[in-house]
């Protein structure tokens, strides 16, 4: 948008008044009005005498050494003529004044002469010489001279020095001319008048009350500072004095009563935000009341408007010269009723003495074509009629997410009943919680002040979320400007204290900790934590404190016993339990965890080359096939090589027949004589382990693994296996499994049987006996035995301390035992219809075919475009291989549709043997919509998702929002405006005895499911319903019910909101989606630049082919591979600091600029440096460097296994800690589509394990350990040195 979109009333720079010094101003009045009383300080000095006095002050200190531009400090008590004589005749003199009230603190003074660098001093003894100037000239001021400086409050930081050009300075004076008491019956502002001096000359409005009486023949009566502050004392002097004219801040206005001001004819507020009921109790027919605005920096006054009782409170149009545009966040000009930053232009912008402050601050504003603009920091609403002030940009806080301006709560409680001046402002509890706080005084203290009343009406005007705490005090303190002294306004609130008798000693202690932590008193041992306004940021805080004597308090202990009373029980209880007094200190035994070695990194990097070798061998096979074919066609750059190398090749390293002996029996081998134990980090076990994870990723073993192949697979690795098991999970790579007959294992189990605590590695056995179940997404530790036709329920972890008794039923984690085994299924085992055997396995292979086909796709089209264009056939490769992706991207999207809709064709809930059509349709589905989400990243989290869904078959309601879900469409209902968000399992199946189970799985309208939760078959979430992350969706839930754990558990919940309300998050608008999908389009670049990594590989190899043999292609394939890997690193290291710079705790709403940008950015993480880098460096020191480079703060020899670290800047991981492998260290969360960004802190030696998640503003101090399967919550305080594992985490004593 131009300048031309702004209206034009905000535009009067050109209708600046003619130009002239305050010099002039004063001159050209005191010519017509010499007798005319100027100042009146209890003696009259008339116009004449004035200026007799000033010219011949101003002619003195040019003799002592004053010249033009000079600057003379001021600092003279208040009240009295010699200080307005001193100022005037430092303006005659050309210099420029510097103020400093008399009554501020000397080390200020210092400071301002200081950074002003004065020249000379008049103070309360007079004159004084302190610099002279040489040379110079002593003639009266220019236009561009200074005439004052004054330095700014300093609210924010140090006070910053701003210079007022005698020009701005007179267009002010003049400017304001035009507005006040021009249609006033009785005459506009003359030598009748008579103009209250009430404020401090260091405050610039002070300015405004000099020149109102100045600037038109009126008389200046100085009033004593303590009168102006008393407010009914007042009353009299102004009657007696005969003031006419009064210009003050709101808060001296509203101390003082009506009938004070009963001969003004005009009043002027400016300085801060005005309240309606000020206006409604000052403004009468025979005074005019105005209201101004504007900063120090734009020269006193930028705006003002005449108010009215019973309309609203505006700041109103600009002065004649003064220019105003509104901008949003991107600095384009907002419409019509639209709130943004006020921006400033004109004749009365100022300057910064600091140079650097003045380019940041009057910068361009480039949007309107302006070279210089001076950013208020204050938000207003633009309307046809003038600007709305709704507060500082910097007072814009957020509560619970919602981001409110205090101004607006201001306003509604000055409109209270009885209240005579008011403030409200942010203050912090002791668990880092914001409340607001407003602070009243009152117009009769006899008559008191109703709490519950106030309340309620408040609560009527405004959301729950912006009504404050109340706070009465006889009088608010306030500043040299008169403003009120918010750093002086007083917290804890007084009587803010344990209420509550006859408590014990630990309900007293952890009482008082709520009235820290809360800010609010407690009144009873029957307070309820969460009633008193406690949060789960809360909640965590309080649990930490109480941690410091009891390490093994858990969170979840405060959410079962939220009462005082109980809480104290609990905590007793578990001292009592571990042996620990809370009166002696706690004493935790100290654990040293040593840092990954230089030797152990060395033995890595030798390990990978061979390692990427052998994954380069399906590039060099494919390569191979290639030049076959165009060799075949005549292209006379390919090279041939034997068929039977071609098919052998192809054979070994892309069929099943090579890659799973390959992976399984190498595996093996590496590590034959692995037995349970605990080993060191880095020590030859683990990078045994290590190497054979590695193998079987690189071998491509794993990526063909499906429901059949996966059984020979895990025979290949060791395991024992009895007759009828369905395994639809990766085996261990140790093979130290045994699964008995008939034993059904669900997708994405961990069976891995080993894991990192710190620097030891943890290895064990595994077995599951006869016709045992385990859930899906369950992870077991080393060590389990789950007895036979014992059920491991969904999302649970068994921490191997105990055996799983046979026919029992198992969930959570850890997991616990929860009834008797359920049987869903038939008794009795289907028959084992081995045709389906075959058709399985030929499945699994198709759908690993599918991305080649789609590569040989992308390949095609790059090659033909290449050999058609004008460019060398090496760039042309290059140039279209970003074609060429997009048309794999695109062919690989066509083939999933198509399948997924044919397959699904005659799919429906219900049992059916896993060996059948149904069971095989719903297995086909969810492994093709599993690899879709891999391979069409950028398709997902977006706003084509739903739509993508819906086409397969899905119902989807309007405004849904769907991360990387996995479901099978046509058995998923999504309703309205429901969130699905990363890694969400929706439905998919259940096995049991040789059957499956799947089912409709419905998520009700604008209801959530956090990460990695599950919402199983056949299960319905009510509406406006949460499901927490790493949690399950219970079998019957009700409306606007949340849940965590697993199994899942009621949970008490906080609403975020954002200020923009549901338009940046459920119903944004046209524009706001269109932007969104401009963003979400250049996700495809991702894809197009891993198009061109495979390009450059592959020309790479096919140099080394044609240049020498296939041999050496072949065996520096590995090296290629891995320096590619690295410039695919460096690229997303670029993309992430292009698109999003610095990670910082802050909200946003969904439909905002950074949300879209920094899933812009993720895409290059999972498309680009994901599979290139990232995923064969898992556990490395390149791994570390790489997100180091990402903005991630790594130490020494740390061991991380997982890159899923969202926002990196946020993640800091110490020297020698460890992240597992599936971890999330989760620094932003999604509720109510407001994204939540904090840091998440993994101390020196401490361990995150195997698929935990840790949720923002946690911590887990030094060597403590996190074990598998574990959600830390948001704001948790892990102690040092400590074990915990659970969702939520508690104490695990057991490893």
């Amino acid at each position: 948008m131009a300048l031309s979109s702004v209206p034009a009333q905000f535009l009067r720079s050109a209708q600046a008044p003619p130009k002239r010094t305050l010099w002039d101003v004063l001159a050209s009045v005191a010519s017509p009005y010499p007798e005319a009383a100027a100042i009146d300080d209890g003696q009259v000095l008339t116009y004449a005498e004035l200026m007799e006095e000033v010219t011949a002050l101003a002619d003195s200190i040019h003799a002592q050494g004053i010249r033009r531009g000079d600057r003379i400090g001021i600092r003279m008590p208040s009240g009295t003529r010699d200080l307005y004589i001193a100022i005037l005749a430092t303006l005659a003199a050309g210099a420029a004044y510097v103020p400093v009230d008399a009554d501020d603190p000397e080390e200020r003074a210092e400071m301002v002469f200081g950074e002003a660098n004065i020249n000379a001093l008049f103070d309360a003894t007079g004159f004084h010489m302190l610099r002279p100037t040489a040379g110079g000239d002593t003639r009266r001021p220019r236009l561009d001279d200074t005439a004052w400086i004054i330095f700014t409050s300093g609210s924010t930081g140090k006070p910053k020095g701003v210079a007022v050009s005698h020009r701005s300075a007179a267009a002010f004076v003049d400017a304001e001319a035009q507005m006040f008491l021009v249609d006033h019956p009785s005459g506009p502002l003359g030598p009748e008048d008579r103009v209250l001096a009430g404020l401090s000359v260091a405050f610039d409005a002070s300015c405004e009350e000099m020149w109102l009486a100045w600037g038109h023949g009126a008389c200046l009566v100085p009033a004593p500072r303590s009168l102006v502050r008393s407010g009914m004392d007042l009353g009299p002097w102004l009657i007696r004095r005969d003031i006419s004219v009064v210009s003050t801040v709101p808060t001296l206005a509203g101390l003082w009563p009506a009938e004070a001001l009963s001969q003004v004819r005009l009043l002027i507020v400016g300085g801060e935000a005005c309240s309606q009921e000020l206006v409604e109790r000052l403004s009468t027919p025979d005074r005019e009341v105005w209201n101004t605005y504007g900063p120090t920096e734009a020269t006193v006054v930028a705006c003002g408007t005449q108010l009215y009782a019973g309309q609203p409170v505006g700041i109103g149009l600009p002065l004649a010269g003064w220019d105003l545009v509104v901008v949003d966040d991107a600095g384009e000009p907002v419409g019509i009723g639209e709130v943004g930053e006020l921006v400033i232009g004109g004749v009365g912008l100022a300057r910064y003495l600091d140079p650097e402050k003045d380019r940041e601050k009057y910068a361009p504003l480039k949007s309107v074509g302006w070279t210089r603009a001076y950013r208020s920091g204050d938000h207003v609403r633009l309307e046809e009629d003038g600007l709305y002030f709704v507060g500082r940009v910097d007072d814009q806080v957020k509560i619970g997410g919602r981001r409110i301006e205090l101004g607006e709560v201001d306003a509604n409680v000055a409109a209270l009943s009885n209240v005579r001046s008011s403030a409200v402002v942010v203050q912090t509890t002791g668990a880092d919680q914001k409340v607001l706080v407003a602070y009243v005084s009152l117009e009769d203290a006899a008559a008191g002040f109703d709490h519950n009343v106030a309340t309620a009406r408040l609560t009527e005007t405004m959301p729950a979320a912006l009504v404050p705490r109340i706070h009465v005090m006889d009088d608010l303190p306030v500043t040299t400007s008169g403003k009120v002294d918010k750093k002086s306004l007083p917290w804890p609130l007084p009587g803010t204290v344990v209420e509550a008798n006859d408590l014990s000693a630990t309900e007293a202690w952890i009482a008082q900790e709520w009235v820290d932590i809360l800010g609010t008193s407690v009144s009873s041992k029957d307070a309820d934590f969460f009633s008193l306004g406690g949060t789960s940021l809360a909640a965590a805080t309080l649990v930490g404190r109480v941690r410091a004597k009891v390490p093994t308090a858990a969170v979840r202990d405060l959410y079962d016993h939220p009462r005082l009373e109980k809480f104290a029980e609990r905590v007793e209880a578990i001292a009592a339990d571990t042996g620990i007094s809370l009166e002696a200190p706690n004493q935790v035994e100290e654990r040293v965890v040593k840092p990954v070695s230089f030797g152990t990194r060395v033995m890595q990097t030798l390990i990978q080359i061979p390692i990427m070798t052998l994954q380069a061998a399906q590039w060099i096979a494919w390569l191979l096939l290639g030049n076959n074919i165009m060799a075949a066609l005549d292209f006379d750059w390919a090279v041939h090589v034997s068929w039977w190398l071609v098919i052998g090749m192809i054979l070994v390293f892309a069929t099943p027949i090579g890659r799973l002996p390959i992976g399984g029996w190498g595996a093996r081998i590496i590590t034959r004589g692995i037995t349970p134990g605990s080993y060191p980090r880095g020590g030859s076990t683990h990078l045994r382990n290590w190497a054979a994870e590695r193998l079987a990723d690189a071998s491509g073993s794993r990526n063909i693994s499906g429901a059949t192949w996966v059984n020979y697979f895990a025979r290949a690795l060791g395991v024992k296996m009895g007759k009828g098991v369905d395994l639809h999970s990766l085996p261990p790579i140790t093979g130290l499994l045994t699964l008995g007959n008939n034993v059904s294992i669900e997708q994405e189990v961990d069976l891995r049987g080993y894991w990192l605590d710190g620097d030891i590695l943890h290895v064990g056995a595994i077995e599951i006996q006869d016709n045992a179940r385990i859930g899906a997404r369950s992870t077991l530790l080393p060590g389990t035995v789950v007895g036979a036709g014992a059920h491991l329920l969904p999302g649970s972890t068994v921490t191997g301390d105990k055996t799983i008794k046979p026919g029992s039923r198992w969930a959570g984690s850890p997991a616990q035992k929860v009834g008797r085994a359920k049987h869903r299924f038939p008794t009795s085992h289907p028959p084992r219809r081995s045709r389906w055997v075959p058709v399985f396995g030929a499945t699994s292979i198709v759908l690993s075919l599918l991305p080649l086909q789609a590569l040989a796709i992308g390949a095609a089209v790059t090659l033909w475009l290449a050999t058609i264009s004008p460019l060398p056939l090496i760039w042309g490769v290059l140039v279209f291989a970003t074609v060429g992706a997009l048309a794999a991207f695109f062919a690989y999207t066509v083939t999933i549709w198509v399948l997924v809709r044919l397959i699904q064709i005659g799919i429906k809930g219900g049992t059916a043997p896993v060996r059948s059509r149904l069971g095989w349709q719903v297995w086909a589905v969810q492994r093709l919509m599993d690899d879709a989400r891999t391979y069409l990243f950028p398709l997902y989290a977006s706003q084509l998702t739903p739509l993508w869904f819906r086409s397969l078959g899905a119902k989807i309601g309007k405004d849904v929002e769907i991360s990387t879900a996995v479901m099978v469409p046509k058995l998923a209902d999504i309703r309205e405006g429901a969130f699905l968000a990363d890694d969400t399992l929706i439905g998919g199946y259940e096995l049991g005895n040789g059957w499956l189970l799947s089912g409709e799985t419905r998520v009700g309208k604008r209801s959530f499911i956090g990460n990695s939760g599950i919402a199983g078959p056949e299960r319905k979430l009510a509406k406006n319903s949460l499901v927490a992350v790493l949690s399950s969706t219970p079998k019957k839930a009700k409306a606007n019910s949340n849940w965590w754990g697993s199994p899942p558990e009621r949970m008490r919940r906080v609403t975020v909101e954002v200020d923009e309300g549901e338009a940046k998050t459920y119903s944004p608008g046209f524009g706001v989606k269109f932007a969104r999908g401009a963003v979400e389009t250049a996700r495809l670049l991702a894809p197009m630049t891993s198009g061109v990594l495979a390009a450059l590989s592959l020309l790479l190899m096919q140099y080394l082919l044609t240049e020498f043999n296939m041999w050496i292609a072949w065996l520096l394939g590995g090296l290629i591979l891995m320096a590619v890997g690295v410039l695919a690193m460096g690229i997303t290291v670029v993309m992430k600091w292009v698109c999003v710079g610095k990670h910082k705790p802050s909200e946003h709403p969904l439909f905002s600029r950074f949300v879209w940008l920094n899933e812009l950015q993720d895409a290059f993480v999972e498309s680009v440096a994901g599979p290139w880098f990232l995923v064969p460096n898992l556990g490395t020191g390149a791994l570390n460097a790489g997100m180091s480079a990402l903005g991630a703060h790594i130490g020494r020899g740390a061991w991380i296994e997982s890159y899923w670290l969202p926002e990196t800047d946020l993640c800091y991981i110490g020297k020698g800690a460890t992240v597992g492998p599936g971890v999330v260290v989760q620094t932003h969360l999604f509720q109510d589509r407001v994204m939540s960004l904090d840091t998440v802190t993994v101390a020196d030696g401490a361990t995150l394990a195997d698929h935990s998640v840790a949720l923002p503003a946690s911590l887990i101090d030094a060597s403590a350990t996190i074990g598998p399967g574990s959600l830390v919550m948001r704001g948790d305080k892990v102690p040092a040195h400590t074990r915990w594992q659970g969702n939520p985490i508690e104490p695990w004593s057991t490893p």
